[in-house]
């Protein structure tokens, strides 16, 4: 949030933790990203699954991502009501070009 606020780009942040996002967001953002780079794999919630969610498919994802909102990689940057990027691994130039 640091980040964003020192180079001036406006934000709202939801925590979706609180406030989980739909299936229906999900599967939307899940066909501009994908939804293995929406996976928090360095959560507890993804260990948990075990080794099930090797066989799993984007709609399993998608439904798990509906089930527990703590599987979702996070940042997860949303422009316009369409994801434009996920996590916070990029230059700084191209995190302006993506979210100014």
């Amino acid at each position: 949030m640091q980040w964003l606020e020192d180079n001036g780009i406006r934000y709202e942040f939801i925590n979706t933790k609180e406030q989980p996002p739909t299936k229906a967001m999900i599967a939307a953002w899940a066909q501009t990203l994908t939804t293995k780079p929406m996976r928090n794999t360095s959560g507890q919630s993804y260990r948990a699954l075990g080794a099930i969610k090797e066989t799993w498919s984007d709609a399993d994802w998608i439904d798990a991502f509906a089930r527990d909102a703590m599987l979702l990689k996070r940042p997860l940057f949303v422009k316009d009501g369409e994801a434009v990027f996920v996590g916070f691994r990029a230059t700084d130039a191209m995190l302006r070009q993506t979210l100014g």
